[in-house]
């Protein structure tokens, strides 16, 4: 009930420019689902707003991930609205899957990675969680090149990170931030199964021509 409670005085003391991005953010991931470009400018102005509020809390890793986020969203945006080379035709771009061995390979180097910057923000920042902050925001940076190019599994990948998020968010005190992630995991499972669901039927019509 205390958290309850701390959430919705969290939203009642949230600003206008904070909805915004909670519904920027939802829109971003609903678009994303439905495979449509308007999830990159969800995305653009969701995180604009969280940049901001992110470098005011001391996350710095988490600011940085959200202007990294901007520029992707650009990138997103030219990679959905691809135009086949060899058709000259408008085409989506599809969904593919990656094997586990490059997905390991993946997960490893990025933990790695994260490890090293995380004892930078440890030792040399006023950065508050370092090494978990540097970790969700090292795996997003990853993830949402993933979403970009349409691979699968980076539904998967987002349910761990927002998973691990909420933890850190709470430890914070972003209760509003909370239930938007918490919204988020359910997002993130429903895109997963509904891209492989697209997937599938990309490969069954691949093989029926």
């Amino acid at each position: 009930m205390e958290f309850v409670s701390q959430a919705l005085a969290g939203f009642t003391a949230m600003s206008y420019w904070e909805y915004l991005a909670v519904l920027f953010g939802v829109g971003y991931i609903v678009f994303a689902m439905k495979e449509s470009l308007w999830a990159w400018p969800c995305a653009f102005f969701n995180t604009l707003i969280y940049m901001v509020l992110f470098w005011n809390g001391a996350l710095l890793m988490e600011s940085a991930l959200n202007f990294y986020y901007l520029l992707m969203a650009f990138y997103g945006f030219y990679c959905w609205k691809n135009t086949s080379v060899s058709t000259n035709e408008n085409q989506s771009l599809p969904i593919t899957s990656w094997s586990m061995s490059k997905h390991l390979t993946i997960v490893g180097v990025t933990a790695l990675v994260s490890l090293i910057l995380g004892y930078v923000m440890d030792n040399y920042t006023h950065a508050d969680f370092p090494y978990l902050d540097t970790a969700t925001s090292c795996f997003a940076v990853v993830t949402t090149y993933l979403v970009a190019k349409k691979v699968l599994e980076n539904w998967l990948y987002w349910v761990v990170i927002d998973a691990v998020s909420i933890y850190l968010f709470l430890a914070k005190g972003y209760y509003p931030t909370v239930v938007l992630f918490i919204i988020y995991t359910g997002l993130a499972v429903a895109g997963y199964f509904t891209w492989r669901n697209h997937y599938q039927g990309q490969y069954q019509l691949a093989h029926t021509h």
